[in-house]
């Protein structure tokens, strides 16, 4: 010990002493500002949390809203638990800042994906069970994530799609109203009665039980086309009957035709012959 106090001088061991008190005191306030801030931290993003909860947000948000203004926080603490330990924090943070433009330059598609998911779970063009249009692909939404949207066709296929290519196009919700419309067009031969025709759709129309009564049927001629005379069918259905009232009334209108003696032609020419004499 003698030894040891030969060594070190009394000044140099009270400038030891007198750092290290000084030091300890800066780190007891680092752990005492990281405990306080983190607690704060995490105080207000349950604060945020609830209130996102008593606004009806999608639960999907909710928990990344809070998880990014939680780390978000937290990041801030450290900075500044940091620099009660007198580190230069101005360094630190060009360095965090220089690192998340980096990061982002990378990952820039993933977060315009990142982006359109969030948009979207927001503004809620459609929600799970909808079935809709978008990106060239037609299906129910099965599942809305924060980078990707799955639909399933109605044949049975799984089909992932970016977000950023769900919003970058038209997106068509047929499930978004109660009911829809129904776009049939019925061709008839041009020696056929018209309001015979007008007749027989509207007594097949009224045969069906699923239609509306509101708003009306319209039925109308559409088109003289060349080999036909088009007829405009526009009935309304609840949304969940469309494609059960439209496949059956296509064969019931068939049907009807044929008993009623009403022509469906087909498209056909007249080829006119002439001989010269030689």
């Amino acid at each position: 010990m003698e030894e040891v106090q030969n060594l070190i001088s009394p000044e140099q061991m009270n400038t030891a002493v007198e750092w290290l008190s000084q030091f300890g005191l800066k780190v007891l306030a680092a752990v005492v500002v990281f405990i306080i801030g983190r607690w704060l931290a995490r105080k207000i993003a349950n604060l945020l949390k609830r209130g996102m909860e008593r606004a009806g947000t999608d639960p999907t948000l909710i928990g990344f809203v809070r998880n990014i203004a939680y780390f978000g926080l937290l990041t801030m603490v450290v900075i500044a638990a940091v620099g009660q330990l007198g580190v230069q924090t101005t360094s630190f943070i060009a360095v965090l800042g220089a690192a998340g433009l980096a990061i982002g330059l990378a990952l820039q598609g993933s977060l315009a994906n990142f982006a359109a998911g969030v948009l979207m779970i927001i503004f809620r063009p459609f929600k799970a069970g909808d079935y809709i249009e978008a990106a060239g692909t037609a299906g129910s939404v099965e599942e809305i994530q924060l980078f990707t949207t799955t639909l399933k066709t109605p044949d049975n296929k799984i089909v992932i799609i970016p977000n950023a290519q769900v919003t970058a196009g038209t997106i068509t919700n047929y499930s978004a109203r109660d009911t829809r419309r129904l776009d049939l067009v019925f061709g008839v031969g041009y020696g056929d009665d018209l309001d015979h025709v007008k007749r027989v759709i509207t007594q097949v129309l009224a045969e069906e039980p699923r239609l509306l009564k509101e708003p009306e049927p319209v039925i109308a001629v559409l088109n003289l086309g060349e080999s036909s005379v088009d007829f405009a069918v526009r009935p309304w259905v609840n949304s969940s009957d469309y494609w059960g009232v439209y496949f059956d009334l296509q064969e019931n209108m068939k049907k009807r035709f044929d008993q009623e003696g009403i022509s469906i032609p087909f498209p056909q020419r007249d080829l006119h012959v002439y001989q010269e004499a030689s």
